[in-house]
This record gives structure tokens, C-alpha cells and sequence, in this order.
């Protein structure tokens, strides 16, 4: 008896499901894509309906021969790639590269979006065709793509310089980086005051707490902004008479967020485990494809990693009830089960979230078979389901409203005064966070700020006044999990394209990251100039997001995919012509001060694929080059040269001594030009507001180092 034949992608997700379906299967890997547009060329008749023409990659030829010789010998063949669009055109392509449509052989498209044996053999039993909307949709994404690509980027090579690219979406995600970057750049930070009063009941006076001042005594809010104004509120506080003048008291519950989405995964890794998306997508990606897990066998972890549906199955949402009650007890397990609404425009509610397989296999169950990583984001994944299903945690929260009357010397001798704040919340029943809170780390508890007991009218005692100066931030640099979000928000890109777009454009040299922040290059900014001002369209977020939901419309079989292809590049090819006249050429040298040691001449900057380096002048008559390196004015702590920004050839800043190779000291962390205030070595950045020292591991404030310095210059 012929054995019926399983396509899927990978060779992990082969081995999985040979160990699930018996010897009765035979299982090939496609590795992916088999066919795409060819690499020389555009691959699109702009003027047939804009047909593509796919060819078959020819490291994959190999492949494809022996998926047909293994299709040839069954009569039932079974395609089993991954459950969206891309998967779905995989299956496509692998049926068009082969001509298994053309065989006797019958083709069944199956979808599951776990590896277990339940899913699995459901799967087997409810097949389909393959869905040519889904299809579709890829295609028409494909070739917006190619045709974005492949016109915009040779007239940038002409304009600019060669080897650079322009992308759909990854333009706009440049931009928005950019548009960050100058406003930044742009902010101008105003100065302004906050005032606390530390106060006490006149029987409990060890029970102190701080009032922030809010408002003056008739309701008007007041705008503190410079020492001179808050000095002046504070001598009045000193002398005023403090009274509570209302207390609300309540108890207010907090939910727990719903299971991971590709976008909250990456972001949630990012903040907790400083994971990338690109790397907690690969993590996740073995995770599902499965793991052998020893007697067990090998088994799919958790469900399909590329979803934005916070959906979850009933049989799932029932499992994870139980496994509550038993572990936790009834206080903790809600009357009802919860679901979860996603509000994302073009979710797949047909989709699940990304919860684990099997609830009852726990992290430390699963331990001796994984990874450090593959640990902590299985561990990650497990503790936001099983929180999602849990009870909300409580809390008494008491909102105070006090106050601050005092006599002013005037015509008019009426009293004046001011209106101050206090307010406490005090956790009474931990809930969903017993097992996880999001956004916060793993051993991180909620702190509860408590009042002692006030009631109206009671008096209070004066015990200090704390005016603080303050001076408005700019909106802060996107990070991995920031640029993600907005992305999502904004409706640009979709779960399965926000990994790799952050990083090509890393990789293009259009932006790079700096501890976590992302900066723009100076590459970044003048290709978005450029495109900013002549394809306005190609990098505007509103039109990139209409796009993606027309998409989606072909996704559902209510848009025809040739329209949306033809709607958007007539207009699209008239811009080109314009722009390609228009755009003047741009000189991406800049002079220096250095001098070439071959020739004399002047050196100048140039960018090339690895980023900026120093040229003679004289080119083409002297081709001598040189590293462009980026001091630092720090000095190397292994001998006397200095600490120069450096960029690796996986595009990641370091910093290394400029008399390398001589000296091979390096750091991942920014130096900052100040000694350890414990051991005199050198200092680096470390997270936001901590300075760290290399040799000794002191950990200093910034702002304690920048006090220390000021007091020292000042003696």
C-alpha cells in the first residue's frame, strides 16, 4: 500500500509530525519558498494584469524533484504548511513548481495551528482546497513589494549611491524613526515645578505622608515654572493650616492582559528578556515546529507564533480553568471564562493566540529539554495564558483631597489657600499577578503605598515642604518593543513582517541601535528626504495602512487583487517619471581634515555597503581608503590610545581602541568620559540612567555622577 505524502516547510516540523502520523506518511520539507520572482529582473508584466512570472530558486530544484518522485508513487498527497497567507502560497507554488495538479495523485490542503496529535488528526480529517484568496492576497503583497523595490531603487543608486533600496514598508517604518529623531532633535525643554508637602495626622504623627499641591483654593490649576514662583507657594505653605477636606475610598480590580499576538510577544520579550523580534521569532518558530521532550517524543510547544487573533479554543480555555482551580483554588478562577475581543483592524479571529499546547506541561517539566531562551520564552507564553484566565486582582485604593488655608496680607484680607492630593493603593488580593503582570520583571513586586486613616475635617500637621524643579522630555526614541507597537497601531506591516522589516533596514544602514534606543543614519535621513518629498504616497502611514487593508479585503474574497495592483501603480509610475527628473544628484561626500599618506591630498567621508569610511580625494587616480572612525574622547583602559565607535559586520555598535589590532579591547556598552567614582576605571552606559564600571562593577546614577562632577569643578 502506497503511503500518502506530507509537504511542509521545515525539516523540524517534518520530524514532529513523522513521529505523530506513524509509518503509513511520508514526509518531505520544502524549505520554504520553492518559486519566487526571478532576482535580475522585474518578474511582473505591468501590462498583462500585472502576471508574474515565478521561477523555481535553484538550490531548490533538487527539492522539488523529489517531492515529485514521492508524489508519483501516492495517490494522496497532503499539504501541510504553515496556517496564513505565506503558508497557503507555499502550498500554491510547491503544486505549480511540481505539476502535481496535473497528477492522479488527489491534493488536500490541511491547517492546524498546534503540532500535538488532536490537531493534527483533525486536521487530517476536515482537508480543503487551497484557498486562492489567501493566495492571492501574498501575490498582490509580493508584487507591490517587487514593484516598489525594483522601480524606486535604481533611481536611488543614481541619485544617491549604488546598492541602496527602498521598500513599501520598510520606508515608512524608516521614517517614522526619522520624524522621532527630529523631533527630538526639534523639542526645546521648558522648566516647571512640583510641590509636596509632607503632613501627618495630629494623633498619629508618625505616620507621615507626602501631598502633591494640585490646584489653588477656587480650583485653578496652577503652572509652576520657574524657582522664584515656587519658592514664593512654598513660604506660604509653611505657614498654612491643613485640613482634610474630602476622602474617597474604593476598591478597584485589575485585569489581566489577554495571551500573547505576534506584536505583544515581541514586545513582552523585548522589555522582560531583551529578546529582538528577529530572535524571539526564531525561538517561537522551533517552539511550535516541536521539540523532543525525551519519552514524550517530539512535540509542538505552543501554537502557531504568526497571529494578531487573541482568540483561544474552548477545549484550551476549559483546560486552563482546571489547571487553575487545582493549583490556585477557586479565589483565584473567575465564575465565567474570559474572552478576549482583539481590536486590531484585519485580525484573523479564525486564529488563535499563542498559548502552549498542553497547560498541564509546565516550564519546570520542560526544562532539561530546552535552551536557556528557548526556556524563558516558553516559561513567557505559559505564565500570560494561564494569568488571562485568572481572577482580577483587588485593590483599596483612598483618594485624599486636603486643604491648605492661610491669611495673606492684602486689601481685601480674605483667606487664600491651596488644594493638595494624596492618594494610596494597597493590593488586597494579588489575582492573575501571583502568576504574571505584564510589562513588569519576573521578581518584580507591586510596591503598596498606604495612608494612615483620614477623615473629613480632621487637622494636620506641617512637617516640611519639597518644591522639585523639573523640565519637560521629549517623546523618547523608539525601541524594539515601542517601533512595534506603533507599527501595529498604525496599521503598518502585519505580526509576520515586523521582525524581518526592522531588520533590513539595520542591515541597508539606514538606522542603527545604540544600546536600545534606534537612531537614524545620515543615509536614513536623506533617502527619506528624498522620498518624503517626490513619493510622498510611498512613505505616508495612512496610505501604507489603507493598503494593508486592502489586503486583507483580498484575503476575504471581497477585493480583486489586480484592481488594488493597478490602482496603485499607474499613479505610482507617474510619480517615477516626475521624480526621476526632478531629484537632483546627491554629493554624499564630506570633507576632513586628514590627509591622505599616500598622495597628500585631502581625505573626504563616503558611504559604502558597510557604512562610512575615509577615501582620497583623488580617486581615481589614488584609490587609498581608510577606516572612518568616530572618537569618543574616552581613553582606552588597556593602554594610552583612544575608544572609537565602531559598527560590527552584523550591523551592532560596539566601541573599540583605536590602535587595533595592537590594542583588541572592546565594549558593547557607550564609555563615558568620567572615572568610577570607586576605582577610577573606565565607566560605560548602562540602561537608561546607570553608569557601570567595567573593572570593578560599581553602578552609578547619571545624575549622581553629573552632581559629582559639577561639585568637583567647582572646588
Amino acid at each position: 500500500m502506497a503511503k500518502k505524502l506530507v509537504i511542509v516547510e521545515s525539516p523540524a516540523k517534518a520530524r514532529t509530525l513523522s513521529k505523530i502520523l506513524g509509518r503509513g506518511y511520508t514526509i518531505k520539507a520544502s524549505l520554504g519558498h520553492v518559486r519566487d520572482l526571478p532576482l535580475k529582473n522585474l518578474g511582473v508584466d505591468v501590462d498583462k494584469n500585472f502576471t508574474p512570472t515565478y521561477t523555481t530558486a535553484p538550490k531548490k530544484r533538487k527539492i522539488v524533484k523529489e517531492i515529485k518522485q514521492a508524489a508519483s508513487k501516492t495517490s494522496s498527497i497532503y499539504l501541510a504548511t504553515d496556517p496564513d497567507r505565506e503558508g497557503e502560497a507555499i502550498s500554491w507554488h510547491l503544486v505549480k513548481a511540481t505539476k502535481l495538479d496535473k497528477d492522479k495523485a488527489a491534493i488536500h490542503r490541511i491547517v492546524f495551528h498546534e503540532i500535538t496529535r488532536e490537531a493534527v488528526e483533525k486536521a487530517f480529517k476536515h482537508p480543503r482546497g487551497i484557498d486562492m484568496n489567501l493566495v492571492n492576497a501574498q501575490q498582490a503583497r509580493r508584487i507591490l513589494d517587487r514593484l516598489v523595490g525594483y522601480k524606486l531603487s535604481p533611481l536611488l543608486w543614481r541619485k544617491v549611491q549604488r546598492g541602496l533600496s527602498a521598500g513599501r514598508v520598510q520606508s515608512v517604518t524608516v521614517r517614522m524613526i526619522v520624524d522621532r529623531e527630529q523631533e527630538i532633535q526639534d523639542f526645546s525643554p521648558k522648566e516647571y515645578w512640583t510641590i509636596e508637602v509632607e503632613l501627618a495626622p495630629l494623633k498619629e504623627q508618625k505616620r507621615r505622608f507626602r501631598a502633591q499641591l494640585m490646584a489653588s483654593a477656587d480650583g485653578t490649576k496652577l503652572d509652576i515654572r520657574n524657582k522664584e514662583r515656587a519658592d514664593a507657594i512654598a513660604a506660604h505653605l509653611e505657614k498654612a493650616k491643613y485640613i482634610v477636606k474630602s476622602v474617597q475610598a474604593k476598591q478597584t480590580a485589575r485585569q489581566p492582559a489577554p495571551p500573547f499576538i505576534t506584536s505583544t510577544l515581541q514586545q513582552e520579550a523585548w522589555r522582560k528578556l531583551h529578546f529582538t523580534a528577529k530572535h524571539t521569532m526564531a525561538i517561537a518558530q522551533r517552539l511550535y515546529e516541536g521539540l523532543s521532550l525525551g519519552k514524550e517524543g517530539s512535540v509542538g510547544l505552543i501554537t502557531y507564533m504568526r497571529t494578531d487573533s487573541t482568540h483561544v479554543a474552548t477545549s484550551a480555555i476549559a483546560e486552563v480553568r482546571d489547571f487553575i482551580q487545582r493549583n490556585y483554588g477557586g479565589d483565584f478562577l473567575p465564575s465565567k471564562p474570559r474572552r478576549f475581543v482583539k481590536k486590531i483592524r484585519g485580525a484573523q479571529e479564525a486564529h488563535e493566540a499563542i498559548r502552549p499546547t498542553k497547560v498541564y506541561r509546565k516550564p519546570e517539566q520542560v526544562k532539561p529539554f530546552l535552551t536557556s531562551d528557548q526556556l524563558k520564552l516558553y516559561n513567557l507564553i505559559w505564565k500570560r495564558m494561564v494569568a488571562s484566565q485568572m481572577s482580577p486582582a483587588l485593590y483599596h485604593t483612598t483618594n485624599v483631597e486636603i486643604e491648605a488655608s492661610l491669611l495673606i496680607a492684602s486689601k481685601a484680607k480674605q483667606p487664600q489657600g491651596y488644594l493638595l492630593k494624596a492618594s494610596s493603593s494597597v493590593v488586597k488580593f494579588p489575582g492573575f499577578m501571583t502568576v504574571y503582570s505584564e510589562g513588569k520583571d519576573e521578581e518584580e513586586q507591586e510596591a503598596s503605598v498606604s495612608l494612615p486613616e483620614l477623615k473629613v475635617n480632621h487637622k494636620l500637621s506641617y512637617w516640611g515642604v519639597f518644591p522639585q524643579q523639573h523640565f519637560t522630555q521629549a517623546t523618547p526614541r523608539y525601541t524594539e518593543a515601542t517601533l512595534i507597537k506603533a507599527l501595529e497601531q498604525k496599521g503598518i506591516g502585519r505580526p509576520s513582517t515586523y521582525a524581518p522589516i526592522i531588520s533590513i533596514i539595520q542591515e541597508r544602514e539606514y538606522i542603527y541601535k545604540e544600546g536600545s534606543k534606534f537612531y537614524p543614519h545620515e543615509l536614513g535621513m536623506i533617502v527619506n528626504s528624498i522620498l518624503t518629498e517626490h513619493f510622498p504616497k510611498i512613505v505616508d502611514l495612512g496610505f501604507t495602512a489603507q493598503l494593508e487593508e486592502q489586503l486583507d479585503e483580498v484575503a476575504r474574497g471581497k477585493y480583486e487583487w489586480v484592481s488594488l495592483l493597478r490602482d496603485f501603480y499607474l499613479p505610482f509610475e507617474d510619480t517615477l517619471r516626475i521624480a526621476s527628473t526632478n531629484i537632483a544628484k546627491v554629493d554624499m561626500t564630506k570633507p576632513t581634515n586628514e590627509t591622505c599618506p599616500h598622495c597628500g591630498r585631502p581625505m573626504v567621508i563616503k558611504i559604502g555597503r558597510f557604512g562610512k569610511f575615509l577615501a582620497c580625494s583623488g580617486y581615481p587616480q589614488c584609490k587609498t581608503t581608510m577606516p572612518y572612525l568616530v572618537k569618543t574622547g574616552v581613553t582606552c583602559p588597556q593602554c594610552d590610545g583612544e575608544l572609537v565607535k565602531r559598527v560590527s559586520k552584523r550591523r551592532k555598535v560596539f566601541y573599540g581602541c583605536s590602535n587595533f589590532p595592537t590594542c583588541q579591547f572592546t565594549t558593547s556598552y557607550k564609555p563615558i568620559p568620567l572615572p568610577c567614582p570607586n576605582c577610577g576605571k573606565l565607566l560605560v552606559l548602562y540602561g537608561k540612567d546607570w553608569a557601570n564600571c567595567i573593572a570593578c562593577g560599581y553602578k552609578v546614577k547619571l545624575s549622581e555622577l553629573e552632581k559629582k562632577e559639577r561639585e568637583g569643578a567647582a572646588l
